[in-house]
């Protein structure tokens, strides 16, 4: 189903427009000299829109300059105080998460849309498994989807009461599969833009491993516009994860997509190590390329038949294999050897 479009700052999103990626800070907002550094490492990394935290008057007057100097739309997250969604909004703010059941009822949402028309951003009304309002918990027994996404309409219908309609809905659940039906309803049932995610995730491995799950099932079915993994630590390991699961599948192309065997008994080269390496030192590579790295010679080079390039191990060193070019031997460091390559194709 097509969703309704609209910009954040100076990106698209909704009606058909590429997904974006999605991060927050975890600094405090107040420290606009650290905040603006976090902002800037996860651009580097490639997010395309970053939430910071609006908690307090020192957050709201920080905004100017965090937006003054951001090379990304910033989205304000605020909880609990409309007043502090309307400084943000007044301070050049990109976009505002909010949850219109907690910012003090009817007449703070009023004044918080008529602001919006006066500085018209989108609005996410984001709703959590551990947020739904005490009256659809007990209609539906606890958090269900169909409850996530009842909770996420009626605060949608209240901003549109008062005359607001660039709305972005959100519906996050810790559970993979509460939070891939709750997406699922929601699609079919509206055409509002479609921040997905699975909330608190946890560390990265089991949380991206969730995460993929999660965002991976709906991209699949064509649902979602903007994502965001949401994993504790470095916010950055959230962007490297979003961006590993736009590539695997297949919404992505640019980068390089490295595939490397299990290895067996037959691996004559450190797999996992060369792989590794190559990873890291291509990352700023946007150029879209299948990379190989095989253990061994002798279904190294047919298994990665449909690679651009890569290295199957051997007793003293391996082959370097391009597709179209017969392979070659290599001794030494065959990371260094495949790096070369890649970067000899891509400036050629």
């Amino acid at each position: 189903m097509s969703t309704r479009k609209m910009t954040v700052g100076n990106l698209p999103l909704g009606g058909g427009a590429p997904v974006t990626i999605q991060s927050m800070t975890n600094t405090d907002t107040r420290d606009v000299e650290k905040t603006l550094a976090q902002i800037n490492a996860l651009f580097r990394a490639g997010c395309e829109i970053v939430r910071v935290s609006v908690y307090d008057e020192l957050c709201v007057k920080a905004v100017r300059t965090l937006v003054d100097k951001s090379p990304v739309p910033l989205v304000a997250d605020i909880h609990f105080d409309h007043k502090l969604a309307i400084g943000a909004l007044e301070n050049g703010i990109h976009k505002v998460r909010i949850n219109p059941g907690n910012i003090g009822g009817e007449t703070n949402v009023k004044e918080l849309a008529d602001c919006l028309k006066m500085h018209p951003v989108p609005v996410r009304i984001g709703v959590n498994s551990g947020s739904v309002e005490k009256e659809i918990l007990r209609k539906y027994g606890g958090p269900t989807p169909r409850g996530m996404v009842e909770s996420a309409i009626n605060h949608a219908r209240l901003l549109e009461k008062y005359g607001y309609t660039d709305l972005v809905l959100s519906m996050k659940s810790s559970s993979v599969p509460g939070t891939v039906e709750a997406y699922r309803i929601a699609s079919k049932e509206t055409d509002y833009p479609l921040h997905i995610g699975v909330t608190e995730a946890g560390t990265p491995g089991m949380g991206t491993i969730k995460s993929a799950i999660g965002i991976g099932s709906l991209l699949l079915d064509g649902i979602g516009d903007t994502l965001r993994v949401s994993l504790t630590g470095d916010p950055v390991n959230e962007v490297y994860a979003a961006l590993e699961i736009l590539k695997a599948t297949g919404i992505r192309k640019e980068g390089i997509n490295i595939v490397s065997c299990p290895t067996c008994g037959r691996t004559c080269i450190p797999v996992g190590d060369i792989a590794e390496r190559v990873k890291r030192e291509t990352m700023d590579i946007k150029t879209p390329l299948t990379v190989a790295v095989m253990g061994c010679i002798v279904n190294g080079p047919g298994e990665a038949r449909e690679a651009d390039m890569g290295v199957a191990g051997g007793k003293d060193g391996g082959a370097l294999f391009v597709k179209g070019e017969k392979p070659r031997s290599v001794k030494g460091d065959l990371a260094e050897a495949l790096i070369a390559e890649i970067r000899k194709r891509v400036n050629q």
